[in-house]
């Protein structure tokens, strides 16, 4: 069994390890169009909140697609259910079995 000092002095090893690490160089990675680019406008939230039309669902259609759905998945479902291999095949795996 390992003694418990040790797995600390691995993990702390470990940890001093990582710290070693050289940072990576992400200032070369912005491309300078990017680097250069205007801050985005900031717009008022009670503009963006008046520019949109309020959604609109009908039940009706709603209920009319999730009915057609269900009856497709069921169908899907039924035909999965269904057997696989015909008699003769079921015969032939039983006699290999024996």
């Amino acid at each position: 069994m390992m003694h418990p000092r040790f797995s600390h002095i691995c993990a702390l090893a470990l940890l001093f390890a990582a710290g070693c690490t050289p940072f990576p160089q992400l200032d070369d990675s912005i491309r300078p169009e990017v680097r250069n680019a205007d801050y985005a406008t900031l717009v008022p939230l009670s503009t963006l909140q008046t520019s949109t039309d309020p959604i609109r669902v009908d039940p009706a259609q709603t209920q009319a697609q999730l009915n057609s759905r269900l009856a497709g998945l069921r169908a899907r479902a039924d035909r999965l259910r269904g057997t696989v291999l015909t008699g003769r095949e079921k015969q032939r795996l039983q006699e290999g079995l024996q």
